[in-house]
């Protein structure tokens, strides 16, 4: 055990935990209706700094700070290329978003994604669609953060695989069970400056390490020329492939609840402008960063085999023990701030979009903070059991799940806000196509499957894209026409 490593981390884990137990007795004035608000939506009350950060902390996790960095370890500047489409996410979703969002959320009293469809297109099986999406993609993207976090806990103090898994699952549901979103939203704040901070002390530790960014590069193209090329170590990183994956990190997280959900949370336009700008530049800083930091590696731990565990090793090898213990705070921050808002998010989906809905629409905020409470903990439960025996390629288990939201509730989101010809049947025929063809293309050509040398999310969401309008078209002219028949205007 490397207590000098070990050290910081607990007192970083200290600090969430109280920061959690804070919350909650902020939270703890809220009372009568205003709970459900508090509790998965932090009371709308969130800062342009606040709300950037957890942002920026929800959507950088375990695939940013560990299998990202690693997968650049292994193909060169071509994956740092690409990993950087992902600057633009926080700007797209706020501006695509932004206030439109958050005043018709507020206008149909909405706490949750599930809500705002519900309200626009009045459908139940299109609540039903959504709430079941959330669930089984959400599993997936949990497990995948839940094993990130264990693996890294792992690496660091030489504990067993469950142990460490353990030891991460308490200290998520603990505060997360305890605060409920304005915890999250909080301990965001400060995971995100973690993460800010600790890419660049451990880029500057790797750069002096290597000698310099010159003899990094010459050590890169000595060992393969195509390392520093936009193509991959292999060549194999097309032109269409590059950028049809801009969809799946970019432009297409939009269609992402758990990043749409925090539009709703801000409370004035002056705090999302400045979201706007903090979010931007520090999503740049983080993903430009940590991606250099996996490149970087390669010359100075040559042959590391497992692409997740490049980050760790190299702090560990190029910072002194308690100082690697503070910067690898870093990682565990981002996948502890995404986990915790996955689990918050699956959470009001099952408490607020299936149990207030179609079980027990009367509860009293007692049973509905019992069941907030028990829920979140149940959930919690039930991914510490599928962690419980890891896949080996975490950062598609990820993008497995980010592609299956996209595909199912990008169209229905966006054209839901700009299109007043949306209705329900398009929102129905553009998730059923979404999710379908999503989930056949991938299984199909594999996890790191391409389909005419795409990104599998790309088919999918334009043939959601497709189905929507073709069935909104159709179904509003059957109801002219019905209305027509009515009025005997036609026979």
């Amino acid at each position: 055990m490397n207590w000098e490593v070990i050290i910081p981390l607990l007192v970083f884990l200290v600090i969430i935990f109280f920061i959690g137990i804070w919350s909650s007795r902020k939270g703890a004035k809220v009372s009568g209706g205003d709970f459900l608000q508090d509790y998965f939506l932090g009371g709308r009350e969130l800062g342009g700094f606040v709300l950037a950060m957890t942002m920026v902390a929800t959507y950088g996790s375990a695939s940013s700070f560990l299998g990202g960095p690693g997968t650049a370890y292994t193909m060169g500047f071509g994956w740092v290329l690409l990993a950087m489409s992902q600057i633009v996410t926080g700007y797209f979703v706020l501006m695509i978003l932004g206030k439109k969002f958050a005043i018709m959320a507020r206008r149909y009293q909405a706490l949750t994604l599930v809500d705002f469809l519900k309200a626009r297109y009045n459908s139940g099986p299109v609540v039903i669609l959504s709430a079941a999406a959330i669930i089984i993609f959400l599993f997936s993207a949990m497990a995948a953060q839940w094993i990130g976090g264990a693996r890294l806990v792992e690496s660091l103090t030489g504990m067993s695989y469950h142990a460490a898994l353990f030891i991460f699952a308490i200290s998520v549901l603990v505060y997360v069970t305890i605060g409920g979103f304005r915890a999250v939203a909080v301990t965001d704040a400060v995971q995100g400056a973690v993460m800010v901070v600790g890419t660049m002390v451990l880029l500057a530790g790797v750069i002096i390490a290597g000698g310099g960014v010159t003899n990094i590069i010459n050590d890169l193209i000595s060992e393969n020329p195509n390392l520093v090329t936009p193509f991959g170590a292999d060549g194999n990183l097309g032109k269409a492939y590059v950028s049809s994956f801009w969809i799946l990190v970019g432009v297409g997280v939009v269609g992402l609840p758990q990043i749409a959900v925090r539009s709703m949370s801000y409370k004035s336009s002056k705090s999302m402008h400045r979201a706007l700008i903090i979010g931007t530049v520090v999503t740049g800083v983080i993903m430009l960063n940590m991606h250099l930091i996996g490149v970087f590696a390669r010359p100075i731990i040559p042959g590391i085999d497992v692409g997740d565990k490049v980050i760790p090793l190299i702090a560990m090898d190029v910072l002194p023990a308690w100082l690697a213990g503070i910067v690898l705070a870093a990682p565990m921050a981002a996948i502890m701030s995404t986990v915790d808002s996955l689990l918050i998010l699956v959470s009001s989906t099952v408490v607020k979009d299936v149990y207030l809905n179609y079980i027990k629409p009367d509860a009293s905020i007692k049973a509905i903070k019992r069941a907030s409470f028990g829920v979140t903990a149940v959930l919690g439960i039930i991914v510490y059991i599928l962690a419980l025996d890891p896949p080996d390629l975490l950062i598609f288990l990820n993008l497995f799940a980010f592609g299956g939201l996209e595909a199912a509730f990008i169209w229905p989101i966006v054209l839901g806000l700009y299109w007043s010809y949306a209705n329900k049947y398009g929102a129905i025929a553009s998730m059923i196509t979404g999710i379908g063809s999503y989930i056949a293309i991938h299984f199909y050509n594999g996890a790191n499957g391409n389909l005419f040398g795409v990104h599998t999310v790309t088919l999918p969401v334009l043939l959601s894209f497709i189905a929507f309008i073709i069935f909104s078209l159709i179904m509003k002219q059957e109801a002219y026409n019905y209305e027509r028949i009515k009025k005997g205007e036609i026979a």
